[in-house]
């Protein structure tokens, strides 16, 4: 006889009771963007709830987020200080060193990753360096380990590189165990795309590309088998982690590396994706909670066992 499977959807309880995917709190990590100064809290646009913080008001920000079980976050930096060497991202005084000391000292079980790109330090936008208007990777590899670098000796517990360099895990391994630093870990973006959902970020970080694109260092949004690829070469070179961004048109290529691999996986929910909700939702046109907290199961559904999403903190209110 065909079954009623009707029984196992008639009531919250059951429903619960047979669920098969679970979002936790602990599955989440908001991102903050952090900046120069003091007592700034600068609105985003394109990002309508989200902005960029000095370190005294990130530190509000953090606690508010930790209030609501909140383990960790991953920072990125936005830097007025800008030229093409890329400096200003290992400098000891910048504003994300300066907001890992911080938070360690007043949330120090908070687990922070850090953003490694030089795109919102260079003038031209690029997240390497450029030569003739073409981006050297090899000539970059050190500049990306030495910024990794820094983080790790202001605290940070994983550094994320996220510039799409070919060896940039190795490089910065390498730094990272020279210097006895051989605990901090390596979150990947191994499979980053070269995406239209990347808009509203770029107008967080200041760091739109001043000529070009960056087609020739992010992967083909056409392509999947070149996905698992780049996630076994990043792991080969040392990455503790591999990430997918964007998630959402991605969620097949999260659905393929979590076959494949057996080690965490992470999917960045990006800054278009939320800015979409955040339209729809002010014009009335959705349930932005209902939504959201879907659109995050279906992400965790996929694959994924964390996911880095500016939906977080809210996502973390809702699930109380």
């Amino acid at each position: 006889m065909p079954h009623r499977y009707r029984r196992l959807r008639a009531s919250a309880a059951i429903r619960g009771l047979v669920r098969e995917t679970h979002l936790l709190a602990d599955d989440l990590l908001q991102p903050f963007f952090v900046i120069d100064g003091k007592n700034k809290k600068e609105p985003i646009d394109a990002m309508p709830g989200v902005f960029r913080y000095s370190v005294d008001l990130l530190l509000k920000e953090i606690a508010a987020c930790v209030r609501l079980g909140a383990k960790g976050g991953i920072l990125f930096g936005v830097s007025r200080h800008k030229d093409n060497t890329g400096k200003y991202a290992y400098a000891a005084n910048g504003p994300v060193p300066c907001a890992i000391k911080a938070i360690k000292k007043h949330f120090p079980q908070f687990f922070i990753v850090t953003d490694v790109c030089l795109c919102a330090y260079m003038g031209h936008g690029h997240c390497g360096i450029v030569e003739a208007q073409k981006i050297n990777n090899d000539k970059t590899l050190p500049v990306l380990a030495r910024m990794a670098l820094c983080h790790a000796q202001a605290g940070a517990d994983m550094v994320a590189p996220s510039d799409m360099m070919d060896f940039r895990v190795a490089a910065i391994r390498q730094a990272l165990n020279k210097e006895n630093f051989q605990d901090v870990g390596i979150l990947s973006y191994a499979v980053k795309y070269a995406s239209a959902y990347y808009g509203p970020f770029r107008e967080a970080a200041h760091s739109a590309p001043g000529f070009g694109d960056r087609r020739s260092y992010q992967m083909d949004a056409a392509n999947s088998r070149e996905a698992l690829k780049e996630a076994l070469q990043d792991l080969d070179e040392g990455a503790d982690m591999v990430m997918v961004k964007p998630a959402l048109v991605y969620l097949d290529i999260v659905s393929l590396l979590r076959r494949k691999l057996n080690v965490p996986i992470v999917a960045y929910n990006v800054s278009g994706e939320y800015a979409m909700v955040k339209a729809a939702a002010q014009n009335g046109w959705i349930d932005e909670r209902s939504l959201v907290l879907e659109t995050l199961t279906s992400i965790k559904r996929a694959g994924a066992d964390i996911i880095i999403s500016y939906h977080a903190k809210a996502a973390l209110e809702w699930l109380r």
